[in-house]
């Protein structure tokens, strides 16, 4: 079931984000503006070679020597997905820091990825500390989202990954926070209307719930972007590392080295370690908007040779998932929000909408973009 006609779409020559994006421009040769922003801006800046190890090397050493004398030197929060699984590794094995690791449990972790936390924290001996997200009020803001017609229905989500570890690090003194993020496989990232509007526009969220919640988030944690940018930055202190972007992340060696350790289970595609997550990129964003997120994710690897151009396009010429998984998927996720199927059907069927539908600090947070890319502290396209 396809809400959004079949159109027809230009892809790029080069990876393969495609027109579906209203963003993208094309050169003369059929080449996308991702694929020059990366050979132009990303490529020349990247070093996961020699030269970043030691570069990441003299940040690693900055934070061992501050963090003499304490429980952990340094937090990282783990969702048991590939990127902050692999980083946990390096962070204890090759670099010998003492990390806390920190996960968010927002109710809708899948089987799969609550093993891969247990699997590290145990083999290799850690701390993690879990934050249970009150339900029925993360509950109610979901419910808000699906009701606002928006395509970033994974807001919630994010927006509480995000507050609760930073807020965390503010309160109690935590100077680094080790993310993994990275170029090797997020260097193409999705345009802003495809679901990835910024999830700390907090006037976004607050109209949005205004709107369409029913309870008072009284314990549900949240963080403004700008008290993220300036307060917890420039008074707190808190300090945020890629270290995957100063050594080799190869996802398909990643994954197989996890897996030999630790008995890491690997997932069918990115962000997958959430069943809401999985459901909303692989039914509710492509079937209701016509969003392919694949696209951004698989070029990245196109982009940085670890996929052909070829499998990526096979890859999305079909469902990431069986239409039968995907309709129990739908049940599930109906009936866990409390709506009945055919509420949630109509949802779905109902008008599509965007950011600017809604109060926001879209123009305030894109000009503080723009200036972090100036000063050469962004390298990826926002748009």
């Amino acid at each position: 079931m396809m809400k959004n006609s079949e159109k027809p779409v230009q892809v790029c020559v080069n990876c393969i984000m495609d027109s579906t994006d209203e963003t993208i421009i094309f050169d003369e040769k059929g080449v996308c503006d991702y694929c020059g922003n990366y050979y132009n801006n990303i490529l020349p800046n990247w070093h996961p070679d020699e030269q970043g190890e030691k570069e990441i090397q003299k940040v690693i050493d900055k934070i061992k020597e501050e963090g003499k004398g304490k429980d952990y030197d340094c937090i990282i929060g783990i969702s048991g997905g590939l990127d902050s699984s692999y980083l946990v590794y390096l962070a204890v094995e090759k670099w010998g820091l003492r990390p806390m690791l920190y996960h968010v449990d927002a109710g809708w972790n899948s089987d799969v990825s609550t093993n891969n936390i247990k699997n590290l924290v145990d083999g290799l001996g850690l701390d993690l500390y879990t934050d249970v997200i009150n339900w029925e009020e993360m509950k109610d803001l979901q419910r808000a989202f699906i009701k606002s017609q928006v395509p970033d229905i994974d807001t919630p989500q994010d927006l509480v990954f995000f507050s609760s570890l930073y807020n965390y690090c503010a309160k109690n003194g935590i100077k680094y926070i080790l993310t993994g993020g990275n170029f090797s496989t997020e260097c193409v990232r999705e345009p802003l209307h495809w679901g990835a509007y910024y999830q700390t526009d907090m006037k976004y969220v607050n109209d949005i719930h205004k709107k369409f919640g029913e309870r008072k988030l009284k314990t549900f944690p949240r963080c403004d972007i700008f008290k993220y940018k300036i307060q917890y930055r420039l008074v707190n202190g808190v300090r945020v590392v890629k270290p995957l972007d100063h050594t080799r992340f190869i996802k398909k060696e990643a994954e197989d080295l996890l897996e030999a350790k630790f008995g890491w289970q690997r997932y069918q595609h990115k962000h997958h370690e959430s069943r809401f997550t999985r459901f909303y990129e692989a039914f509710w964003l492509p079937r209701k908007f016509g969003f392919d997120k694949r696209k951004n994710h698989l070029s990245s690897l196109v982009l940085t040779g670890q996929l052909t151009r070829e499998a990526a396009l096979d890859r999305v010429s079909r469902s990431e998932l069986p239409e039968d998984e995907l309709m129990k998927e739908f049940e599930y996720v109906a009936k866990k929000l409390d709506f009945t199927v055919d509420e949630l059907w109509g949802y779905f069927n109902g008008p599509n909408k965007t950011f600017r539908d809604y109060k926001n600090n879209y123009k305030l947070i894109q000009l503080g973009t723009k200036v972090m890319q100036l000063l050469g502290l962004e390298k990826r396209a926002f748009k």
